[in-house]
């Protein structure tokens, strides 16, 4: 097999890389880092999160910078602060032997005092997220002139998350970069364009196929109905003792709700959404990454970016609307070579987007069913056995208590002693699923005919079972029927708000954003008409109020928002 020596890389680095234990190259590194130890070649690396890419580019930038000179010569954008974290813990533990080589973390939410002063200092690299680093542009805090290596990883993400204008700003800024190294988990169109403007006749390679999941992953989903996903939950969590893991839902709201309820209920469990102070976001991430959390609940927009090691299993409360969003949701589990599990809690009128889903991603997805109260009884149990016959009794004297043992228990058989531990460890446990009932939404459907004599097809609930609503097809393959319309239709007015694209926005950002913001859900909404400096959005009117309440005064990139009917005159 191929060895980080063997593909040209300086003796010191490879000297740190054989401290952290890694051996041998992951593929994208295997391919990435002889490409760019020239340095002057740009580079569009497609690979899934956990394949190694830090060390793809950090390896091959440590070895072309020149630690003599005290300047910022290459640049390393990512989406969030706490990748950005990240990135710099590993390229300072790839550096450890290089002396007089520096890196910089340049992100919001913290003094951008002690940032400068850190830059001042002189650093050979910066690593940064694009909005502090177009501030201290702005400042002429940083000069970005003599950047030689520009670097754009998680690119999706941060389109994703509206910030095209700022990285073709900071593009703009480094004029005399002599390579842009690109690093993306899919290539939506807007990383192509991109790529083509910023980038000259870029080397592309492709670590597995572009938008597919991780092969390390094994994908499940269970049907239940609506009502009972909550419970499905919990039984998940249940038959999986040991999980350590991270629940997505759609809303913040959501998040904050489910955490509550599982909180009380027993299980080690914190939410991380968009209402958190950085402070609380920052606890939040500290306990789950030292494992005092057992659980993470978090919906997509507050989970970007982050990259937590031995995540077990990934549960998605509900389906993303977006497919790339699903990539990256389970992309959180099956890392650096691990095994990950990524469930997801489905209805029956979602088994149409469960298939969109598999088709696009290209992997094998498995329909299973939820386990009953007794078979997480039995799981529960055998997992407590295990853990008492591997405990380590050898840590302290325990046989000082022997004797005292022997004559508490003197008069008590084996087998009572075992049951009186079974009973202090799981009554409650088996109590509350003694009686548990199916969860699973079984595809049991009676015939009715309709006042036209024609058969229709209606689930157990009663309601019509024939037709996908989501899509607006017949699951059958026939014509659709009418649904409902939006566009000068009476059901739905036109609400304006003062963002546009020039507030870092594009349709799909855009929309995650103002979901999120007002708890409501995507098919409330119609036509979003975006320009420069405002939107018009088309809605339902029963969710119209809801969301110009949400919305309306709050501050978005310190300008306040203004949210109200489009024929109102404000």
């Amino acid at each position: 097999m191929t060895t980080f020596e063997a593909l040209g890389l300086d003796a010191r680095l490879v000297q740190a890389t054989d401290a952290l234990g890694y051996k041998n190259p992951t593929p994208i590194q295997e391919q990435a880092i002889p490409v760019l130890l020239s340095g002057t070649k740009d580079l569009v690396g497609l690979a899934q999160t956990g394949t190694g890419k830090t060390a793809a580019f950090g390896l091959p930038l440590l070895h072309v910078i020149d630690e003599k000179q005290k300047y910022p010569q290459a640049l390393v954008v990512c989406p969030t602060r706490e990748l950005c974290l990240q990135i710099v813990n590993e390229i300072e533990a790839f550096k450890k032997f290089i002396p007089g080589m520096y890196v910089a973390a340049v992100y919001g939410g913290t003094s951008i005092t002690q940032q400068i002063r850190e830059l001042k200092r002189g650093v050979q690299v910066v690593v940064a997220t694009p909005g502090r680093l177009i501030d201290l542009i702005e400042r002429k805090a940083i000069n970005l002139e003599q950047i030689k290596y520009v670097v754009l990883d998680e690119a999706d993400e941060m389109l994703n998350m509206g910030f095209q204008e700022d990285i073709e700003f900071i593009l703009q800024n480094t004029p005399n970069r002599e390579s842009t190294w690109l690093f993306s988990a899919t290539m939506p169109p807007e990383i192509r364009r991109v790529s083509k403007r910023y980038m000259k006749e870029p080397v592309e390679i492709t670590v597995g196929k572009v938008n597919t999941a991780n092969k390390n992953i094994d994908h499940q989903y269970f049907v239940t109905s609506a009502q009972h996903r909550y419970e499905t939950l919990k039984r998940l969590i249940d038959f999986n003792p040991g999980i350590y893991g991270i629940i997505f839902t759609r809303t913040k709201a959501d998040a904050q709700e489910i955490a509550e309820k599982l909180t009380r209920e027993g299980y080690d469990i914190d939410a991380l959404h968009g209402d958190l102070t950085q402070v609380q976001r920052d606890k939040v991430m500290g306990e789950f990454r030292e494992k005092t959390l057992q659980l993470l609940i978090a919906t997509d927009v507050a989970a970007r970016g982050i990259d937590v090691q031995g995540i077990t299993h990934v549960i998605n409360y509900e389906l993303p609307d977006d497919v790339e969003v699903y990539t990256h949701r389970s992309g959180r589990t099956g890392r650096a070579g691990n095994t990950g599990v990524c469930m997801s809690i489905i209805h029956t009128r979602e088994m149409g987007k469960m298939r969109q889903i598999q088709s696009i991603v290209q992997a094998t997805f498995n329909k299973l069913e939820i386990p009953s109260g007794k078979d997480v009884c039995r799981k529960q149990f055998y997992h407590f056995m295990d853990k008492l016959l591997t405990v380590d009794i050898t840590q302290n004297d325990y046989d000082v208590y022997l004797p005292m043992l022997e004559e508490k228990f003197a008069d008590m058989s084996k087998e009572d002693i075992l049951k009186r531990v079974t009973a202090m460890e799981f009554d409650r446990f088996l109590k509350y699923y003694e009686n548990a009932g199916d969860l699973n939404a079984r595809d049991t459907r009676r015939e009715r005919t309709d006042r036209s004599g024609n058969d229709r097809k209606f689930g157990r609930d009663g309601r019509d079972g024939g037709r996908d609503s989501r899509f607006g097809r017949d699951r059958d393959g026939g014509a659709p029927r009418e649904r409902k319309e939006y566009g000068g239709k009476q059901n739905t007015t036109r609400l304006f708000v003062n963002l546009g694209t020039k507030d870092g926005f594009y349709k799909a950002s855009f929309l995650q954003f103002i979901l999120d913001m007002s708890d409501l859900r995507k098919d409330v909404l119609g036509r979003i008409d975006m320009k420069e400096m405002n939107s018009w959005i088309e809605i339902d009117k029963t969710a119209a109020r809801q969301m110009i309440t949400s919305i309306d005064g709050k501050n978005y990139r310190g300008r306040k928002i203004r949210m109200n009917e489009a024929d109102s005159r404000r």
